[in-house]
């Protein structure tokens, strides 16, 4: 399997190599060449594999340059009931990722949030930290992570590689725009290759930090600096596989199918579902969710991706949402616009200008019938109206983004065809953004044992600017 940019640089590295690379040298991001085809035979044979097993199937597709033995047991000491430890009362522990029908047969919760940091971003982040750890002592090689974070991928990241001798994580967020228990997760770490710093601006500023220095070619090879935000394909490749898995255990018969309602801000978890289905999983609809910037509802509903400025982005109660100019959005419009780098390399000429781009009217915008896409938008009272209901009407508590979602899903429910589940796919445990479940219920969400009096401990960040010269030598005086 050799990967492409989707601006055209020539080059087509294996996965190793992208793995560690990050974006491509154009600035482009790596896609596969071809997008394997999955037989029913196939999906008759994986229907009842347990989760790293699967994973190692589906993963399989992407990666040739591991041995077979090497990538399952890298799978399976990813996905271990000792790694997703955090489940719920009423799931199945041995599950790393089960399914909670909320409306039997028609609405289902996928919790994806049993991880170590309690988001649905460890899916990916153990197995990336353990693929760094194997690819680079294969090569007797060091990497510097450079990432940016909304929320969860920061301390997702962060204990995926926290102790690790050949790998040094520098992660940036925006200054007081997490949730306190997000905060505490990242900030509290005192391993010596964690270095977080938050950036007085909004997550987008510390994106554009992040994209700036990955594509100073000379710093990024001087300095060994790799990716773990889902610009690195192999975030994407590993959250296939729970799309897979929810799929088979929504149906009982690979002729149903299955639609996924995804909260989304850049782009990376819904983009593994079309992925998913671009290989041949029956999904009738991948529904997009945003909050109140939505960017992305708006492209879906006319064609115009228009990114906003930092001062037009909202701070809202789903922070990893807080996003305007989505990352992995550019590998779906390169599949939308039919592989073609040059196109692709024109639209975000005029994005990277802060200009907009339209695809209505095109045949590019009609192709989107055939993605199976539909979107929608929730706010801030939204989010409390269905965490409220959820909790009166099942007992389940839902995190603010899971909520933005699940208002979504509803709101499509009666357009998809008979039979068809709507499976929500769960951001994080509730007990990560306590403030927004007491307005919402009057009480505070439940911390696991092993993560109580977090908030706590003292917390170790650098606050600076949003300037790429100041990331460039905070980085510099630390490796």
């Amino acid at each position: 399997m050799k990967y492409l940019s989707t601006r055209g640089h020539a080059a087509r590295p294996g996965f190793c190599d992208i793995l560690l690379e990050g974006l491509a040298p154009d600035g482009g991001l790596y896609l596969p060449e071809l997008i394997p085809q999955i037989s029913f035979a196939e999906l008759d044979a994986w229907r009842r594999l347990p989760y790293a097993d699967l994973a190692f199937e589906i993963l399989s597709k992407f990666i040739d340059d591991i041995p077979a033995d090497d990538l399952r047991d890298l799978c399976r000491r990813t996905y271990a009931a000792d790694v997703f430890r955090h489940a719920r009362a009423g799931d199945d522990p041995s599950r790393i990722a089960p399914l909670r029908w909320l409306e039997p047969g028609r609405v289902g919760l996928l919790a994806l949030s049993n991880g170590p940091t309690l988001a649905f971003k460890d899916m990916a982040m153990q197995l990336l930290g353990n693929l760094f750890e194997y690819v680079l002592a294969r090569r007797g090689e060091t990497l510097n992570i450079l990432g940016a974070t909304s929320g969860d991928t920061g301390s997702a990241a962060e204990y995926a590689m926290r102790g690790k001798s050949r790998v040094k994580v520098f992660m940036l967020s925006p200054h007081g725009k997490m949730s306190a228990f997000q905060r505490a997760q990242m900030y509290s770490l005192a391993d010596e290759n964690i270095f977080n710093i938050a950036v007085t601006g909004m997550f987008d500023d510390a994106q554009d930090i992040v994209k700036a220095v990955s594509n100073d070619a000379a710093f990024k090879a001087k300095h060994r600096i790799g990716a773990v935000n889902s610009i690195n394909w192999a975030r994407i490749a590993a959250q296939v596989v729970y799309y897979f898995h929810g799929y088979f255990a929504a149906t009982s018969s690979n002729t149903q199918q299955a639609a996924f309602c995804v909260p989304t801000g850049n782009f990376g978890n819904i983009l593994a579902g079309h992925i998913a289905r671009s290989m041949g999983l029956p999904i009738a609809r991948l529904i997009l969710a945003t909050n109140e910037n939505d960017v992305l509802d708006e492209f879906f509903r006319t064609g115009t991706y228009r990114p906003r400025k930092a001062s037009e982005t909202y701070v809202t109660s789903s922070p990893s949402m807080d996003i305007s100019k989505a990352s992995n959005f550019e590998r779906f419009v390169f599949d939308l616009v039919g592989r073609n780098p040059a196109k692709v390399a024109e639209l975000w000429k005029a994005i990277d200008a802060g200009d907009a781009f339209s695809l209505s009217g095109t045949p590019h915008f009609a192709r989107l019938v055939e993605c199976g896409f539909l979107s929608g938008k929730s706010t801030h009272a939204d989010r409390l109206a269905t965490i409220r209901e959820r909790y009166e009407r099942d007992g389940v508590m839902i995190d603010p983004h899971t909520a933005d979602a699940m208002k979504i899903a509803c709101q499509h429910l009666g357009g998809l065809p008979a039979g068809v589940p709507v499976l929500v796919l769960e951001t994080a445990q509730a007990a990560k953004f306590a403030d927004t479940l007491r307005e919402a219920l009057g009480r505070a969400p439940e911390i696991p044992a092993d993560l109580q009096g977090l908030e706590a401990l003292p917390q170790r960040v650098e606050v600076m600017p949003p300037e790429v010269g100041a990331v460039k030598a905070f980085i510099e005086a630390r490796i």
